[in-house]
């Protein structure tokens, strides 16, 4: 069973934009001269000042307009990450998606996760529970959704030369233990992160990024996966 979380995240917020407010450094005040018009404006913005961490377009704009309008655009790809451990890195994964405009983030197994990595993205990103792997598999395979794994596994082909379907969910492991077995036993392919240097691995936080920036590239833009540079080593 999926249980839909929605933009604002796991736990009810409220619909007034004070929480979301950053320091008054940032942003913009009230709004000076004669108040626009229109539906996606919010009031109390208008009259207080707007300092949230949003773009230039969407100043004074309410939180269900800008999701309405981010719903217009959002790529064709999904990002999911296991959660049997509470992990830290989830906010990090949901700010990530919506920097590149994942359509959903999805959470597979505890239903809690710890919002501060977010910095209140979550209240713009679409976010879905499934208490279990095979509830997610089931949903990804109504969908039509390739299950593509991110981990440092055997058999793992490196992210910057391989092709990632279009229609896609990118699945990520937890700190440490990575991908669990049934979830790499879902995945139609497993892409590593290609690294450099001593450290083993980078956390899930971390590769969603590069992940999704690798997905926006060759689907946005156009950019087909290049050759390898020579000894690379990939690992993830």
């Amino acid at each position: 069973m999926t249980d839909q979380t929605g933009p604002a995240g796991p736990e009810p917020q409220p619909d007034a934009a004070a929480e979301d407010q950053a320091p008054d450094a940032v942003g913009v005040g009230p709004w000076e001269g004669p108040l626009p018009t229109g539906e996606r404006y919010d009031p109390e913005l208008l009259r207080l000042g707007d300092r949230r961490n949003v773009v230039d377009e969407y100043r004074y704009w309410r939180r269900e307009a800008i999701v309405a309008d981010l719903d217009e655009r959002r790529h064709d790809f999904h990002v999911a990450i296991e959660n049997w451990q509470h992990d830290f890195n989830i906010g990090t994964v949901v700010r990530n998606a919506n920097a590149f405009l994942a359509k959903t983030v999805h959470i597979v197994g505890k239903r809690r996760w710890n919002r501060r990595g977010a910095m209140v993205t979550d209240r713009y990103q679409h976010v879905e529970h499934h208490a279990t792997v095979e509830a997610f598999v089931d949903w990804a395979a109504a969908e039509g959704l390739a299950v593509v794994g991110i981990d440092n596994l055997p058999g793992s082909v490196p992210i910057e030369t391989t092709a990632l379907p279009r229609h896609a969910v990118l699945v990520f492991g937890q700190e440490g233990p990575g991908l669990s077995e049934p979830v790499r036993e879902a995945c139609s392919m497993v892409c590593s992160i290609s690294q450099f240097g001593s450290t083993r691995s980078i956390n899930a936080g971390v590769a969603s990024g590069i992940a999704m920036h690798a997905w926006v590239r060759e689907h946005r833009f156009g950019q087909s996966p290049t050759e390898n540079a020579a000894g690379q080593r990939p690992t993830g």
